[in-house]
């Protein structure tokens, strides 16, 4: 089979969803809203905690970081396939593919530590609330998000490199949003099984122990939520859950289709809805479905608003 210099002068055409929808322009139109959406309301919700006293706790700080992790998950996808679309132009280089791959690995590894972190930080408010503030003290947080951020870049370094160190067929297309291993290892011109096996590996470590850790917290949770006396105590810590939970869902089930299933069960239309689903939707709606149901965060929102406006009229 003939090869094409893979070289940072070489590209991919990136063949995308738009152009394969029956309504390319409405699912453009679709996705831009939700993209506006999630510009929105992860940088209210960042500038919300930053500005709010309140809210600089534990919590928040994690869900501080987990907005900006969606706004740039969704920036390195989303604008992209909508300038690819509307000026036609669907090619990326090698070295912005390579980028792609790396953030994409990054951020998608970083969500995924910061979603068990967030789950142990509500299990010790819940289960030990006597000792929340010594074991969630700010030095305990920042490690948190740092463990989150270094461990995702350094897999993402190994794996990108790999990836991108392989041989590649003279047909460019990547039938897919956006530039990710699985749809690349088609492409490449020399036995990847092996490195699928690493590949699955990485997606097994990077998703089941943290998301055993989400269920053991929220078990744990749970048998302490039936034995409160307060039923408004109670009803509090099943909302603030089920939020949570809900992200979860969202998050581990892309990413569990998307890493851990072997590549026998995948298509490109599948891999293709499912990589929008983590990159456009779920970013889109996390920050709603934290804040929507949580009176602090509207409180704080409307207090903002009011500074704001009592700063204008002055």
């Amino acid at each position: 089979m003939e090869l094409w210099n893979s070289t940072l002068g070489s590209g991919f055409i990136l063949l995308g969803i738009l152009n394969d929808s029956g309504s390319p322009e409405l699912l453009c139109a679709t996705i831009s809203v939700l993209y506006t959406l999630a510009l929105t309301s992860n940088g209210l919700l960042l500038l919300v905690i930053t500005m709010d006293a309140w809210l600089h706790v534990p919590m928040y700080l994690l869900l501080r970081q987990l907005s900006l992790m969606d706004l740039l998950f969704t920036s390195v996808v989303t604008p992209k396939a909508i300038m690819d679309f509307l000026l036609s132009e669907n090619t990326i280089s090698f070295g912005g593919c390579a980028f792609q791959v790396f953030l994409v690995l990054t951020l998608g590894g970083a969500e995924d530590l910061l979603l068990a972190f967030m789950a142990y930080d509500r299990y010790v408010a819940i289960c030990h609330p006597l000792n929340y503030m010594v074991l969630m003290r700010p030095r305990v947080c920042w490690l948190m998000v740092a463990t989150s951020w270094i461990l995702a870049s350094l897999s993402a370094i190994v794996y990108t490199v790999y990836t991108m160190n392989y041989p590649f067929c003279k047909a460019r297309e990547i039938s897919h949003l956006l530039c990710e291993i699985p749809p690349l290892l088609k492409l490449a011109c020399a036995d990847t099984s092996r490195y699928e096996l690493m590949v699955y590996v990485m997606g097994v470590t990077f998703l089941i122990p943290p998301f055993v850790a989400i269920l053991a917290s929220y078990t744990l949770i749970l048998l302490t939520v039936l034995h409160m006396p307060s039923n408004e105590g109670r009803q509090k810590a099943l909302v603030t859950c089920s939020s949570h939970l809900t992200v979860v869902g969202m998050f581990y089930g892309a990413a569990t289709f998307m890493y851990v299933l072997p590549s026998s069960l995948h298509n490109p239309k599948q891999d293709n809805i499912i990589s929008a689903f983590y990159t456009i939707v779920t970013p889109a709606l996390n920050p709603l479905i934290y804040s929507l149901r949580n009176k602090e965060v509207m409180g704080a929102l409307r207090r903002v608003l009011q500074k704001y406006m009592l700063r204008t009229h002055s």
